[in-house]
């Protein structure tokens, strides 16, 4: 029995999704847009709750304080 490059197959995967609706014919390449669409909602709601931190939370708190103030 012969032994599946399994490496191949992943490199080969991997640039069907990233290249393939610029790379092959409009009815195939569709399908990489939607794979890598899938993928990329699938990471986006991993972390669905997640905020970045804003830099400037604490001057922007300052500053509406001493507005406030006044």
């Amino acid at each position: 029995m012969k032994k599946i490059p399994v490496a191949l197959i992943l490199l080969l995967v991997i640039a069907f999704i990233g290249f393939g609706d610029q790379v092959l014919p409009r009815p195939i390449g569709r399908y990489s847009l939607q794979a890598r669409t899938s993928i990329d909602q699938m990471m986006i709601n991993l972390f669905p709750t997640w905020k970045p931190k804003n830099p400037n939370a604490r001057t922007e708190d300052a500053l509406q304080q001493t507005e406030q103030k006044r």
